[in-house]
């Protein structure tokens, strides 16, 4: 077994905080000091995207480095809260601990849970209930998805939620036919159809994609980052190809491309 690294880890938390407590500070780093919520927004996505790359690449050196750098986000929210009075991070770890407790009664509680659907069947019964005490009850079942994420994810969850109160299809089958009749309004939609006809059956066939890889276990968001990746893979390898001839892409004609695509693949197969 790998040994556990994290023995003083509460320590190094207490040093982590003391330092963002020190660059915001008298004296501090201007940069830091001149911060805001809507400032470090940003950063905070970039570093969750830095994080998931890290995951896909299986660099776990880097992954603890990136883990680090989204626990700083955190930790840069919680100071600026506290100096403005509004929370601090000892809240937040308060929160998040309560609620793991909470929603995992199956776990610390008495209730039993046998899958991971019953799980899920728990999981959203106590979210129900805890938005009825909030008096949160009459909200959407969608507006608690934020419209700020990107596009895939979004999908992704309102789709989910959806079909947590039953409205979906029965079966992956039944999602592909509604696939194909996606299709077929493109095609119609690019023949008789105006720009903004066209962009929004991209959105439903787009939208519909989603939903087939819910219902075939695929993490749509992910599984678009590995094509992407794979596709800069290949797209390098034909200009490796052709640099090792001197040549440049824009000399190559289609059929020289697709020579050169189907050598990437057979590169790239294990």
């Amino acid at each position: 077994m790998v040994p556990r690294s994290d023995a003083n880890a509460g320590e190094k938390f207490q040093q982590l905080i003391a330092l963002m407590a020190r660059l915001r500070g008298p004296g501090g780093c201007p940069w830091d000091r001149e911060q805001t919520f809507d400032s470090i927004k940003p950063y905070t996505l970039e570093e969750t995207y830095e994080v998931l790359d890290a995951i896909d690449r299986r660099d776990w050196k880097e992954v603890a480095e990136e883990l680090g750098d989204l626990l700083l986000q955190a930790v840069f929210y919680a100071q600026m809260a506290e100096e403005q009075r509004l929370f601090g991070i000892g809240d937040s770890l308060d929160a998040i601990n309560q609620k793991l407790i909470r929603r995992h009664p199956h776990v610390f509680g008495e209730e039993q849970a046998q899958s991971a659907s019953d799980v899920k069947r728990i999981w959203g019964e106590i979210k129900a209930a805890e938005k009825k005490d909030q008096g949160k009850a009459n909200a959407g079942l969608l507006d608690s998805v934020p419209r700020a994420m990107p596009a895939l994810v979004e999908a992704q969850q309102i789709s989910s939620r959806a079909a947590g109160v039953g409205f979906d299809w029965e079966n992956a089958e039944q999602v592909i036919e509604k696939l194909h009749e996606e299709l077929a309004e493109l095609a119609e939609a690019r023949n008789n159809g105006s720009p903004v006809q066209l962009e929004d059956e991209i959105g439903d066939l787009l939208f519909v994609l989603v939903n087939l890889a819910r219902f075939v276990k695929v993490d749509p968001e992910q599984a678009l980052r590995k094509t992407n990746a794979k596709f800069r893979a290949r797209f390098g390898y034909m200009e490796r190809e052709l640099a090792g001839q001197g040549k440049r892409l824009e000399d190559a004609d289609m059929a020289q491309l697709e020579e050169l695509w189907q050598g990437a693949k057979r590169e790239q197969k294990p």
